[in-house]
């Protein structure tokens, strides 16, 4: 294989890539490439990386950020959906050997199996120019996960973004903010111009933080099962907490349903959005039994 000498932030060398690998961009996959290299080292040392840090990319691209990320970590391992992107990955990245490419897709991969193999159990990193069309079931699947990860650095739709650092009583507080928050603090880095990517996409996007907390923010037995009760109870923003409650759980009825909200101390007129993680854990741990 011969060397690969040339620079992955300009367009005309990925054309060329491209062009010789037989690669097409794909809008279903939301493939937009990074070309600036000020954002490029940027998101590289906000991931904090050492010597001795592993590293999880999710959708590595033509290898511009794994490249980044390799100079600083011990290993980066480097998951890519686009099969047609393994042999150019390969060719623009062989000059790391502490990086491994995986092909498949991130939202199914045995997330464990793929953590004991590259990192052995270790704490790790998270970093991504995630696909738009993925960013919000990524983010959850590896928040459920349960794996020890100790930040991620993200780089996600500003919509995206907002989701993750929002406060309740507003209109961007959701399902991910909470799941994310439970045991993240979210911190939005800096904006990215469409105008840094190739093709160029028609939505601004953000760095996003997200560092591990030392304890979740409130307790709670089962993270799967809270963060299933949470995605239910803002299932339908426009309803109570109340009718939530009752389509999450088909077997309480309403007197049941009415009594866990008062001894979580939660309005049953009240919306889902205005409730504090506290609060929903509360409610969780009564609706559960715990």
């Amino acid at each position: 294989m011969r060397e690969f000498t040339g620079s992955l932030t300009s367009p005309a060398v990925l054309a060329g890539l491209f062009r010789e690998f037989g690669v097409v961009p794909l809008k279903k996959l939301g493939q937009n490439y990074l070309v600036d290299a000020n954002v490029l080292s940027r998101i590289a040392s906000a991931a904090d990386l050492g010597e001795e840090s592993f590293c999880l990319e999710i959708g590595p691209g033509a290898g511009a950020l794994t490249a980044q990320l390799a100079l600083r970590a011990a290993r980066v391992v480097a998951v890519e959906v686009d099969r047609g992107l393994i042999p150019l990955l390969q060719f623009t990245l062989q000059a790391f050997d502490n990086v491994r490419i995986v092909h498949g897709d991130i939202l199914r991969q045995d997330l464990h199996a793929l953590a004991d193999e590259h990192f052995g159990g270790a704490p790790f990193a998270v970093a991504a120019n995630l696909p738009y069309n993925i960013t919000t079931p990524a983010i959850m699947l590896l928040l459920e996960s349960g794996l020890p990860v100790t930040h991620m650095v993200l780089l996600v739709q500003r919509e995206a973004g907002e989701r993750l650092n929002a406060k309740p009583g507003t209109k961007e507080y959701g399902a991910l903010s909470v799941v994310a928050q439970w045991a993240y603090t979210a911190q939005t880095l800096f904006a990215v111009s469409p105008n840094c990517f190739m093709p160029k996409p028609g939505v601004e996007s953000v760095v996003v933080r997200l560092q591990a907390r030392e304890r979740p923010v409130a307790d709670v037995d089962d993270r799967r099962a809270f963060f299933g009760m949470v995605r239910a109870l803002f299932a339908m923003r426009r309803k109570t907490v109340l009718n939530n409650l009752l389509a999450y759980r088909r077997d309480m009825g309403r007197e049941a349903a009415l009594f866990a909200l008062e001894t979580a101390g939660i309005r049953p007129g009240a919306r889902t959005e205005t409730l504090p993680i506290a609060a929903l854990a509360e409610l969780y741990a009564v609706v559960h039994g715990k």
